[in-house]
């Protein structure tokens, strides 16, 4: 079983179905979420108009109090609610209502990872104002017994902090690290529910923005280092929404409600889910609010690459990250009997006990009485011959079913893959994908040898000189909701990333595995995000001030280049990989205002009443002030979007920086481009004589009609020899 989270949870249905029905006999009720912009002054009047808006469609009041499921009331107005199909269409036709949409299922998306993104140890801190700093997670709970959590130094919790701890069931309670602990599970029932993290996802994300300092971690002696947060001092503020069955969006938007009246400073979710519009997803409504009351909200990209139009959580007020490999890999040595040696890839943490044992092919193993369909060579449920498996090791081809072979006695298995994976996962017996030439020539000394014998060793680390490169698992643009918005934003580690883990969940998340412990080694962009809400705080810390645009800026104008670019990641990597001690002085920042977002939503096609109440400001957009280029939005990258390589390239993009480098300081522009787009910027110099000063310039882009391109990447850097402020230029030609 591949261990990449955000897809660990697999959805049982995407939707809620619940069993009462009323005015039809033959009409289910499902679960909706209304939602109805800013939150009222008051609870009470919030929950009064939930109540009255639901009688008025439900038009009988035990059956609305029956069908409401939840009231947000403390950071927005919304309320969840079980309706026919009849009252989610009178409701969609209320005025008051911003949107309705169905409640789905949403699924979740190290000791090395931030030494490697050159933050030592020893790295410049502001402790002080980085203690002060609570970071929300949301996501499986927290297993407050793993090391990473202890409070040793810590002083209680700062004083602006309004969360609370939900101590129940087998949940022991908060500490000065891990200051709060909530569960939701509103969208359905769970038996004994408690902020304990059951399935060790929440714990290494935690983890991994602000665990404590550890020396000595590893998986049974795997990745031994010092495992830490990239703010190891920062308070974390847990919200457990992920279940077995997923996260429900009730769950979701419950969570980022509570969360933004707590007082946390960043949120972080490593789960996602498709969706149409940015007033139908539960987390681009909150992050919204957040950003309203200067809260950054950082989430994972996806793992659906490296297809395009996969990204995920694309809303420009979030801050979306993909998944990077880094300079360790494990790999795994496999030796067979006449001296064939190859590394394979996986992580493996089982020593053999022998020299080498029997080898078998699943070929020759096969079952006979399976059908003629079937391939063998997968080695799953069935096709095997447990008396011809029992004590030897398997020969498969490019896939098997772990526990199967465990279970008819089988010691290990070998996989003949015809693409090598960048990322190792761990399996309940010892496994090793290998490149299928050398897996050929293993069958073929099967086939000749009269007693056939293999070992798989113990994983080792290496070094990959290759880095940093985008993960093929992590999901690609183009944005699939807005054509001028280059999604994902950045990059950060997301391959076999070791973090803190829960001893109530094994190793593999396998019931046959009994290998538990604190730590886990595990890949997704579940484990990229939290590497750049970490460096989010870590640059909070020196600018406590700053806005979320104006954090996210600072990450994404000083990221690092990709040294490996082709057309397939070109949408993949957004602005590079985080930097996190260059962005705490970046010298220019891309500021956003709530304006800017008022525009960017009008030119998307948001109108009428539902765009006022999300935005809780008079909003007409034929009086929204039209700056005359491609996009409506001060954004630090620059997307442009073709549909016909027929026609001429031409583009615009108007943006301003604000100064927050050097009191006087001269920035000149450096293009790089490819020879056939011309690239002008106006003026190509800009000079500041105080910060925070504002100077503003334009982007022009033409070409002619380029036939057979799907993508070009140019950037933009202003430069005055201190600080290189970079923004990416890309291209896409949609048809």
């Amino acid at each position: 079983m591949v261990r990449i989270c955000m897809i660990t949870l697999f959805l049982l249905a995407t939707q809620l179905h619940w069993s009462f029905t009323h005015g039809s006999s033959d009409a289910v009720r499902e679960a909706y979420i209304v939602y109805l912009g800013e939150a009222p002054q008051s609870k009470a009047s919030a929950t009064e108009l939930h109540h009255n808006l639901l009688s008025s469609v439900v038009r009988d009041d035990h059956i609305a109090q029956q069908s409401r499921i939840y009231s947000y009331t403390k950071s927005f107005s919304a309320f969840a609610a079980n309706l026919l199909p009849q009252e989610v269409q009178r409701l969609k036709e209320n005025e008051n209502v911003v949107s309705v949409f169905p409640s789905k299922m949403r699924k979740l998306h190290t000791t090395r990872s931030w030494d490697f993104l050159g933050m030592p140890q020893s790295v410049k801190r502001n402790h002080q104002i980085e203690s002060n700093i609570i970071v929300g997670v949301v996501d499986t709970g927290v297993y407050i017994d793993a090391p990473s959590f202890n409070d040793k130094g810590l002083g209680p919790p700062p004083s602006k902090w309004k969360g609370t701890c939900q101590v129940k069931g087998n949940f022991s309670g908060c500490n000065n690290k891990v200051i709060g602990a909530r569960f939701y599970n509103y969208g359905f029932k769970i038996p004994n529910p408690s902020p304990l993290d059951e399935d060790g996802h929440g714990s290494h994300t935690s983890s991994t923005i602000a665990g404590s300092s550890i020396a000595g971690a590893s998986l049974y002696g795997l990745a031994k280092g010092t495992a830490r947060g990239g703010v190891p001092s920062a308070r974390i503020a847990v919200y457990k929404v992920c279940w077995e069955f997923g996260c429900s969006d009730i769950d979701i938007l419950a969570a980022l409600d509570d969360a933004i009246n707590d007082g946390v400073d960043l949120l972080s979710l490593s789960l996602g889910g498709d969706s149409s519009s940015y007033f139908e997803n539960p987390i681009a409504v909150g992050a919204f609010h957040a950003m309203k009351k200067g809260i950054l909200t950082t989430c994972s990209a996806g793992n659906d690459g490296p297809s395009y139009y996969t990204v995920e959580n694309t809303a420009p007020w979030i801050l979306t990250v993909g998944a990077t490999g880094m300079d360790r890999q494990f790999r795994t040595l496999v030796e067979v009997g006449n001296g064939i040696k190859t590394s394979g890839f996986s992580i493996n943490t089982f020593s053999p006990n022998k020299r080498m044992y029997p080898l078998t092919t699943a070929a020759k193993a096969v079952n006979g009485s399976i059908p003629r369909n079937q391939n063998p060579w997968l080695c799953d449920e069935g096709s095997l011959d447990a008396n011809k498996v029992k004590g030897k090791i398997v020969l498969c081809k490019e896939d098997l079913t772990q526990d199967y072979i465990k279970d008819i006695g089988g010691l290990g298995a070998i996989i003949s893959a015809s693409q090598q994976s960048d990322v190792g996962s761990t399996f309940v017996i010892p496994v090793a994908f290998i490149d299928t030439n050398i897996s050929n020539k293993i069958e073929k000394y099967v086939n000749l040898t009269r007693a056939p014998r293999a070992v798989i060793y113990k994983s080792t680390t290496v070094r990959n000189a290759a880095t940093p490169f985008v993960a093929s698992f992590s999901s690609r643009g183009p944005n699939p909701i807005s054509s001028t918005i280059l999604k994902p934003d950045i990059v950060a580690p997301g391959i076999d990333i070791l973090a803190a883990y829960s001893k109530l969940a094994s190793v593999t998340a396998e019931p046959e595995d009994n290998r538990f412990g604190v730590y886990n080694i595990i890949s997704g962009t579940s484990m990229s995000c939290p590497h750049v809400a970490g460096a989010a705080a870590y640059v909070k810390s020196f600018h406590p001030n700053w806005s979320p645009s104006a954090i996210k800026s600072a990450l994404m104008t000083t990221a690092s280049e990709l040294k490996i670019k082709d057309v397939e990641t070109g949408l993949a990597y957004g602005a590079g990989q985080i930097d996190p001690v260059r962005a705490v002085d970046p010298g220019l920042i891309y500021d956003v205002s709530t304006s800017d977002y008022i525009r960017f939503l009008c030119n998307e096609g948001y109108t009428g009443t539902a765009l006022q109440l999300f935005t809780n400001a008079p909003t007409n957009c034929s009086s929204v002030p039209d700056i005359g280029g491609l996009d409506a939005l001060n954004y630090p990258s620059m997307y442009l979007e073709l549909n016909d390589t027929s026609y001429s390239v031409s583009g615009i993009f108007h943006r301003t920086v604000t100064n927050v480098g050097s009191p006087k300081s001269i920035y000149k522009a450096i293009v790089k481009a490819p020879a056939v787009l011309k690239v002008t910027v106006v003026p190509n110099q800009l000079s500041f004589s105080h910060l925070n000063e504002k100077k503003s310039f334009t982007v022009v882009i033409k070409g002619p009609p380029l036939d057979n391109v799907t993508s070009l990447s140019a950037s933009l850097e202003w430069n005055d020899t201190k600080h290189r402020v970079k923004s990416p230029i890309q291209l896409f030609w949609a048809v």
